[in-house]
């Protein structure tokens, strides 16, 4: 959520900004805003909405070659024209944008309200404009390092002053920045995709350091001063891959790259000759992975969903006791962390507040703590002991689909490597191997037949109550396809593990109420049939998910939307796709904003 993009060069700034912004509109904001910085002094202008009403407040020609721009996700405060960032201090000579959360910020007002200072908006970010100005000297750097120590909270921050015409200064604490580094500019960035059109060489800011920006100079210290050297690095995504290629939408087309997408994140990896994973970000840490008494798992939404299906890869294959933590309630139940407990945290971003405070409590105490995370560079990724990339390329649709599928096919890899190293048999692990290796193939024979899931979403997207029901390793598809449905289409939708539905939830069924079954082949096939069953009886309307060949289902189900046949605990890498369609055409039917869905983020790096 928030984005944050600053231009420092000899090119014209705005045009810059606008196109990071645009770039930065998947993560989710209701307002937006830009500072501009020049031999005129500084400018401002902001709008709630969309960049679309930006555009109508600002001199798109302007001249000015610095500049700062902020999409703004409302917390304190309402969405409104004053509370859109950038905010000034009192002078009008100092601007900042900020991500994040000043925890402390009702304690400072007061403090500055005291010394006469009179403010404008609702916002945390205000106080941290008036701060800075309170101590502002005739250097913009010092001031902003003062101003932090007075500071509780997370930010990813942007300052400019009038006063120092060629100068961003940026810092980080707990919110992700980025510095792309280009010939003779410089683009700041709290993400990738809004810098990527410039340049493929960034240094990424760590947690505690500031940077002071010009043209032709980085200079990165610690909030105590202290010089530090971070690497340039290249950005591995190309410009096509956030570009729409085509596509109406941002989620179709990654539905529609999973089969890319999945043999790239398997793609040197397998090896099913020999019954073998290769996963060079463990190496280092093997020998305490096959030592571990217990695995713990945690995430956020999704991902959540992802880790619990890897729950049962864990415990099938590795034979280790694992469980899963909603990530947001780990660290306040004070959870129990023994020697051999390793944490996995999962995340597409790598930048989830929740899921970062959950990390942080398992370092804390001593757990081996790996990442199973999407974006090289990340926080998550730089903070945990090891990890795997899923490697799907870049996600910008805020409902999460090819990294759902990355992050399964990860836990997997992960799986097999552990269980090969304590029990598995090279023949069994070969099978394994050999089963997820064709996984992209049968995803795409799924999308070769996407009509089918469009059909079920006409028939049934105006229904504004959905049950999800699925068992064994597809009870968590059941919650991802329920979960999938409110966020784009909003309707309300509930998973469950089919057994559950007669303890309580069968009372919700009415006639023609649409049903959702996973009613793959495997173990509990006949148990899901009886679920059908108690479900048509009360008059609810049955959309399985079957395996193909399954010709009984289709006398019991008003529709079948069938995927290839695979080794049950590898179901949910096809069974999540119809699901995916399903809330895909739901939501394009119901005429919602499938990329943006409201009150949504993508990257949620505040509690």
């Amino acid at each position: 959520m928030c984005g944050i993009i600053g231009y420092v060069g000899s090119r014209a700034a705005v045009p810059i900004l606008v196109e990071g912004l645009k770039r930065l509109e998947y993560r989710g904001y209701d307002s937006s805003g830009v500072a501009l910085v020049g031999s005129g002094g500084l400018s401002i202008a902001k709008a709630a909405g969309r960049i679309s009403a930006l555009e109508q407040v600002i001199d798109l020609d302007a001249p000015q070659s610095l500049g700062i721009g902020h999409t703004r996700w409302a917390t304190h405060g309402a969405p409104t024209d004053i509370n859109a960032h950038p905010h000034a201090d009192s002078s009008g000579r100092i601007a900042v944008i900020h991500n994040g959360i000043i925890e402390n910020d009702r304690a400072l007002r007061t403090y500055l309200e005291r010394k006469g200072v009179v403010f404008t908006s609702e916002t945390d970010t205000e106080v941290l404009a008036q701060l800075i100005g309170q101590l502002y000297d005739g250097d913009l750097e010092q001031a902003v390092r003062e101003a932090l120590r007075e500071i509780t909270g997370t930010y990813g921050m942007a300052v400019v002053c009038a006063d120092e015409p060629n100068v961003i200064v940026a810092a980080r604490q707990g919110s992700p920045l980025i510095v792309g580094v280009g010939k003779n500019e410089h683009i700041l960035a709290s993400d990738a995709a809004a810098i990527l059109a410039h340049t493929t060489q960034v240094v990424f800011l760590g947690d505690g350091q500031m940077a002071r920006i010009t043209p032709d100079d980085l200079k990165l210290t610690t909030l105590d001063a202290m010089p530090v050297a971070n690497d340039v690095e290249k950005i591995e995504w190309s410009l096509d891959e956030i570009e729409l290629a085509g596509y109406d939408h941002f989620m179709k087309k990654e539905i529609h790259e999973q089969p890319a997408s999945l043999e790239t994140c398997l793609r040197g990896r397998v090896d099913t000759r020999e019954g073998v994973v290769h996963l060079g970000g463990l190496v280092d840490c093997a020998r305490d992975l096959v030592r571990a008494k217990r695995i713990i798992l945690t995430g956020c939404g999704t991902a959540w969903h992802a880790a619990l299906v890897g729950e049962y890869l864990f415990e099938e294959l590795v034979r280790v006791p694992t469980e899963v933590e909603y990530a947001s309630e780990f660290r306040y139940r004070n959870p129990i962390i023994d020697d051999g407990t390793v944490v996995i945290a999962v995340s597409q971003s790598g930048e989830t507040a929740d899921t970062l405070a959950a990390l942080k409590e398992a370092n804390q105490r001593g757990a081996l703590t790996l990442g199973v995370v999407n974006v090289v560079g990340s926080t998550l990724a730089r903070a945990t002991d090891a990890g795997v990339y899923l490697h799907v390329g870049p996600e910008i649709g805020v409902a999460s689909t090819k990294a759902f599928t990355g992050q399964v096919t990860v836990l997997a890899l992960i799986a097999c490597y552990l269980g090969r190293r304590k029990h598995m048999s090279p023949a069994a692990a070969s099978q394994f191997i050999d089963a997820l290796e064709k996984i992209p193939e049968q995803v795409a024979a799924i999308l070769a037949q996407a009509d089918k899931a469009e059909v079920v979403a006409e028939a049934y997207c105006k229904k504004d109550n959905w049950l999800y029901l699925g068992r064994g390793n597809n009870y968590p598809v059941a919650l991802e396809g329920a979960l999938k449905l409110k966020e784009i289409s909003y309707i309300h939708a509930e998973g469950l593990p089919a057994a559950e539905m007669k303890h309580g939830p069968i009372a919700l069924i009415t006639e023609a109420m649409p049903v959702v079954v996973i009613a793959t082949a495997g173990s509990q096939y006949q148990k899901i049939m009886n679920n059908i069953s108690e479900v048509r009886t009360r008059g609810g309307r049955v959309i399985a998910i079957a395996t193909e060949g399954d010709r009984e289902i289709a006398k019991i189900a008003e529709h079948v939307l069938y995927v290839p046949d695979t080794i049950e605990p590898l179901q949910p890498l096809l069974t999540s796709i119809p699901l995916q369609l399903i809330a895909y055409h739901a939501a394009v039917l119901r005429g919602c904003n499938v990329d943006k869905p409201r009150n949504l983020a993508k990257s949620v790096t505040v509690e």
